[in-house]
């Protein structure tokens, strides 16, 4: 099978096109034909040499994938030769087959192409594991998304806004701003013009927002904990601006703020489980309805690997980045 090497980490530049054996499914794992898979920020991070696999996961990148199951392995009943399924590896997403474990497979929902459903586990099992799980988002609560346009960010949109919760996001440009709106975002605020604990506070009435879900880090910190609410939960998911901040402590502790985090991938198996039957049963009818839909920002042939990461590095793109197999 055709896959991508990274002889050693480094910038885009060292991933290869390369041939390799097809892997053999084990025990509670189903093996896909992968039809596209998607490109996220932690395999940039991985590719640089700072997100190593965690034991036994295969070391080629890539993290959720689209396609056909291809073999199951023993005591895999649900997951069949032939079914179109998307999934959230543990790795080994770049390449024409991949494994992963049946209980981190969902179907791919009615009316969607491979390669939208290539989008959706690695995003999705972020953000209903941050939003729902960790930060106990409720309908009628205030939800501020920075990066509203990235992956993560119009999932979180769409999710929120669907759940009835109230959707705020921040985005960096006038088009990315239109883009979150048009997704559920009762109001985007361009950072690199505005300041977004004033708009926050001023489209709350100076209340602030209930739940924060921030990639940036650095000096965000401190500004999220100003536009917080009382009793608020700030979830860090990446810190892309720093993640060494120092803090004031004093509004955390007057307005009884959570400030938490998450990482996805070396989290136990039964957690993951969890979480996708929780979309299965809660997103994935949503998905089937139209009512959520995966922003498909590019896509690129499994050779133009490079290609799709340096655009995931420019920040210039909307939605998600899918590599076609």
């Amino acid at each position: 099978m055709r896959y991508i090497d990274l002889p050693e980490c480094g910038g885009p530049e060292m991933m290869q096109l390369a041939d390799g054996e097809i892997p053999e499914a084990g025990a509670g794992e189903v093996l896909i034909r992968v039809a596209a898979a998607g490109v996220n920020r932690p395999d940039l991070i991985q590719r640089a040499g700072f997100y190593p696999p965690p034991p036994g996961a295969s070391p080629v990148l890539g993290l959720e994938v689209a396609g056909e199951v291809a073999a199951v392995g023993d005591g895999v009943s649900r997951w069949h030769v032939g079914d179109r399924v998307c999934a959230l590896t543990n790795g080994g997403g770049y390449a024409e087959f991949a494994l992963a474990p049946a209980a981190q497979c969902l179907p791919i929902p009615d009316g969607l192409t491979a390669v939208e459903a290539a989008a959706l586990p690695e995003t999705f099992f972020t953000v209903w594991s941050n939003l729902m799980h960790r930060a106990q988002l409720k309908p009628g609560e205030v939800l501020l998304v920075h990066g509203g346009s990235s992956g993560i960010g119009t999932t979180a949109i769409q999710v929120a806004a669907s759940l009835g919760v109230r959707v705020l996001a921040t985005a960096g440009s006038a088009d990315k701003c239109a883009a979150c709106e048009k997704l559920g975002a009762e109001r985007a605020i361009n950072y690199r013009e505005q300041d977004f604990v004033a708009e926050v506070l001023a489209a709350t009435s100076g209340r602030g927002a209930d739940v924060i879900l921030d990639m940036v880090g650095g000096d965000y910190v401190d500004r999220n904990i100003q536009c917080a609410a009382r009793d608020g939960r700030i979830v860090n998911i990446a810190f892309l601006a720093g993640a060494k901040v120092e803090v004031n402590m004093l509004p955390v502790m007057v307005k009884r703020l959570t400030l938490t985090g998450s990482t996805l991938r070396p989290q136990p198996p039964e957690v993951k489980a969890a979480i996708a039957r929780d979309l299965e049963a809660r997103v994935w009818p949503l998905i089937a309805a139209g009512k959520i839909r995966p922003q498909i920002a590019a896509t690129f042939p499994l050779a133009e690997v490079a290609a799709a990461h340096r655009l995931m590095a420019s920040s210039s793109h909307i939605g998600k980045i899918v590599l076609t197999i």
